[in-house]
């Protein structure tokens, strides 16, 4: 998938220049600890769809809650699910792994 290691691409080249540019332009105390895992830019289809849905949203918001001011929200993509399953994963082939390497007489009875 072409689409997909240009993404994974842009996302390393982010990843890297915001720690550079957090490391040395910005002069803040608090940030020098601060290390940047990973970046992951969604597809402009999702950006322009979850813009969308953000207004409205806080449109709906001020009319029921009767509030005058709505925070802005940010969205985004929950990949928890994707991470237990390649942990899941990763599990199961060292645990078949393991009982590879076991011979057929050393299991305990």
């Amino acid at each position: 998938m072409p689409s997909n290691r240009r993404s994974e691409r842009l996302n390393q080249l982010l990843r890297e220049e915001l720690a550079a540019l957090l490391q040395s332009e910005i002069k803040d105390p608090r940030l020098r600890a601060v290390t940047v895992t990973a970046v992951d830019v969604p597809s402009e289809e999702l950006i322009a769809g979850l813009e969308s849905a953000e207004r409205f949203v806080r449109r709906r918001l001020g009319r029921e809650l009767r509030l005058r001011r709505i925070p802005e929200f940010r969205f985004h993509l929950d990949r928890s699910l994707e991470h237990v399953l390649r942990i899941e994963s990763l599990l199961e082939e060292a645990l078949g792994d393991q009982k590879a390497d076991e011979a057929p007489g050393d299991e305990e009875e």
